[in-house]
């Protein structure tokens, strides 16, 4: 069982370790509310694995109010994860978050099933989530994989990946950039921006055919009259 009080420092370290703006310990304790939601989640997830009723989930709320943050007194967080800014991070019931982790602000361990079971990501060691990036299913992120911001990731993820995009793709695995395979297993999300620029592009290259037949007869018809 893990010491409470090294948990603690630990989770007091991950900030002044990772963040330069952090001024030290006092500054973290005082006005980090990652670090806030983060011990709180410590006492709450510790009532709700001895079976207290309501008081757990009751008490996430209260620390949801007061930072922004909401995490789910059933899920699994690791040592020295460090949640930066925070406000709109959003950890499901059955997420699992590895030990070193950072997330930033928006990001969304969520679910995709209604199913009492395993229905959210799971993160190994060292994984770090880009702002507003949405990680649905039970899933999984290997260790040291990087997932950029306003990404959407419904598939797993290999160690020391990076990926991006609407759905996420790898773009790069141990530090070196790789080339985007087309995958027809992949879940295929509708990108209404994409849409619109291609029916703009058709329509566009049929006005520009028919302003090409008007110039054209333009030109026959000032020819006629000059002979």
């Amino acid at each position: 069982m893990p010491n409470p009080l090294q948990t603690f420092l630990d989770d007091l370290r991950a900030p002044l370790e990772r963040d330069p703006a952090a001024r030290g310990p006092l500054d973290v304790v005082l006005s980090y509310p990652g670090f806030h939601a983060i011990a709180s989640y410590r006492f709450f997830h510790w009532l709700h694995r001895r079976g207290v009723p309501l008081v757990p989930r009751w008490l996430s709320h209260v620390t949801r109010f007061f930072t922004g943050i909401e995490i789910h007194p059933g899920a699994t967080l690791g040592a020295r994860v460090f949640i930066d800014h925070g406000m709109g991070v959003v950890i499901g019931e059955t997420a699992e978050v590895g030990d070193g982790c950072t997330i930033y602000q928006g990001v969304t361990l969520g679910g995709t099933s209604l199913a009492r079971k395993k229905r959210h990501p799971t993160l190994g060691a060292n994984v770090t989530v880009g702002a507003n990036a949405s990680v649905l299913g039970a899933i999984r992120i290997g260790d040291g994989a990087r997932i950029g911001s306003g990404s959407v990731v419904v598939r797993d993820v290999p160690a020391n990946a990076t990926v991006v995009g609407i759905p996420a793709h790898i773009v790069a695995q141990d530090g070196k950039p790789v080339r985007a395979v087309p995958d027809r297993q992949q879940v295929e999300m509708p990108d209404p921006n994409a849409d619109a620029i291609k029916q703009l592009q058709r329509r566009i290259a049929r006005l520009e055919e028919r302003l090409e037949s008007i110039e054209e007869q333009d030109r026959e018809e000032t020819w006629s009259w000059v002979i």
